[in-house]
C-alpha cells in the first residue's frame, strides 16, 4: 500500500471517529480513485470499497480483478464470478470488516449506482445511512501540497492552450476550429479534454454553450472556458476577447464589471468565510453596476479529482473555508442577443491569501482582425 493510500486513510479513520461513522462505502469513481488509487471498470456488476475502523476491502468481479490489481496492490479483494454473484463476496467483506451488528452509521458514495447502495443496505440490519460530505468530500476538500503541484501543472498547461488559440483566431474559422487547437495541445502535451466551450458572438450569452459550427466574423466576443486533465488532476479556466480591430466600449464596460467581482471575491475568500459571502462579494458588484439578473449561476465550485466538487461558492452554501481549499471563481454577465463575460481562474487558499493557479491574465483582449489568407 503506498504511502498516500495509507495517509489518506489514516485521516479517513480519524475523520470517522469525529463523526461516530462506522463504515464507508464507496463505488467507482473519483472517491475512490482519490481514497485508493483505484479506478476499476464500471458497468452493472456492483464494486464497492468498504472502510472500517480496522479493515478495508474491495467487492470486485471476478473478471475484472486482475486489471485492476495492477492499480491496487495491498487492498483485499473479495471477487466473484458472474455465475456465483456478488452476494456470498460481500457477506465475507463485512464479516472480515466486523460491520455485521444491527444499527450501524454508514456514509454511502453519493455517486455510486442506487441498486450498488441498496445491495449494501440489504444486508445491514436496521443501519442509518449519510452522503459523503463530513467524510471522503470533507478530506477531499483539503489539498496538499502534491496535489496543488498537480493542479497548478495543469492549470499551466491550459494557459499555453488558450494562448494558441486565441493567436490562432481567423475570420471564417468555427468555434469548433478553436476548439480542436485547444484539445490537441492538450493532447500534445501528455493531458486529455476534460471539456472546452467556445463561444463567439451571441453564443457567449450561454453559459454552457454547446460548441458549434457558427463562424468567427470581425466585431465578435470570444468566450472559451476549457480544461485539460493532467496527471488526474483537471484545470479549469474562462477568458474573453474581441475580435476586431476597433475595441467595443459595451463589451470593455461589462469586462471591467466582471473584473471587479473576481477582485472582490478573491479579496473576501480566507479561512472561516462562508462560502456563501465569498458568492456575495463577487454578487454585489454586479447587483451595484444594474446587472444583477444578468449573473445567473453561482461564483463557483471546488476542483480536485473532479472539475465540480466542494465546496460551493453559492449563496445556498453556507459552509466555512479552510485553507487547502480549492475553487474557482468565475463571475458572469449575459446579455441575450449581444454578449457573455465570464473571467474565470482556480485558486489555493493558503492562510492568508487566495492564490490563483493560472498566469494568464484576465485582461479581456483585443484580437486583430486576421484573413486565413494571411497565414
Amino acid at each position: 500500500m503506498s504511502d498516500i493510500v495509507e495517509n489518506r486513510l489514516a485521516r479517513l479513520r480519524k475523520r470517522m471517529a469525529q463523526t461516530n461513522t462506522d463504515l464507508i462505502a464507496i463505488g467507482p469513481g473519483s472517491h475512490m480513485q482519490w481514497l485508493l488509487g483505484l479506478n476499476p471498470h464500471g458497468d452493472e456488476r456492483p464494486v464497492m470499497a468498504v472502510v472500517t475502523a480496522d479493515h478495508v476491502g474491495v467487492l470486485m468481479p471476478l473478471l475484472n480483478a486482475e486489471a485492476s490489481r495492477a492499480q491496487c496492490k495491498d487492498t483485499p479483494f473479495y471477487t466473484w464470478s458472474d455465475a456465483d454473484g456478488p452476494l456470498g463476496a460481500l457477506t465475507q467483506l463485512l464479516s472480515d470488516a466486523n460491520a455485521t451488528r444491527p444499527g450501524l452509521n454508514i456514509v454511502l458514495d453519493e455517486m455510486m449506482r442506487t441498486d450498488f447502495s441498496f445491495l449494501l443496505l440489504d444486508q445491514l440490519d436496521a443501519p442509518t445511512h449519510r452522503f459523503t460530505l463530513d467524510t471522503v468530500g470533507f478530506l477531499r476538500a483539503e489539498k496538499d501540497a502534491e496535489e496543488r503541484q498537480l493542479l497548478r501543472d495543469s492549470a499551466l498547461l491550459n494557459d499555453a492552450a488558450f494562448e494558441r488559440a486565441f493567436s490562432a483566431m481567423r475570420t471564417g474559422m468555427t468555434e469548433l476550429d478553436v476548439r480542436d487547437i485547444i484539445v490537441d495541445h492538450y493532447m500534445a502535451n501528455g493531458a486529455e479534454p476534460a471539456f472546452c466551450i467556445v463561444a463567439f458572438g451571441k453564443n457567449s450569452a450561454y453559459p454552457h454553450h454547446h460548441t458549434s459550427l457558427d463562424i468567427l466574423q470581425p466585431d465578435m466576443a470570444v468566450l472559451i472556458d476549457a480544461g485539460c486533465r493532467l496527471r488526474g488532476y483537471p484545470s479549469d479556466m474562462t477568458r474573453c476577447a474581441w475580435y476586431g480591430d476597433t475595441p467595443n466600449a459595451r463589451h470593455q464596460e461589462i469586462a471591467g464589471i466582471v473584473e471587479q467581482a473576481v477582485q472582490s471575491a478573491q479579496s473576501a475568500a480566507r479561512p472561516g468565510t462562508l462560502c456563501s459571502d465569498v458568492d456575495k462579494a463577487a454578487r454585489t458588484v454586479i447587483e451595484d453596476a444594474g446587472y444583477g439578473p444578468e449573473f445567473l449561476h453561482r461564483t463557483g465550485h471546488g476542483l480536485g479529482v473532479d472539475v465540480h466538487e466542494p465546496p460551493y461558492i453559492a449563496a445556498n452554501y453556507p459552509e466555512p473555508l479552510r485553507a487547502g481549499n480549492v475553487f474557482s471563481i468565475e463571475p458572469g454577465i449575459y446579455l441575450k442577443e449581444e454578449f457573455g463575460i465570464r473571467l474565470e481562474d482556480v485558486g489555493f487558499l493558503h492562510q492568508d491569501k487566495l492564490e490563483f493557479l493560472s498566469e494568464m491574465p484576465r485582461t479581456v483582449r483585443q484580437l486583430l482582425v486576421k484573413d486565413r489568407k494571411q497565414d
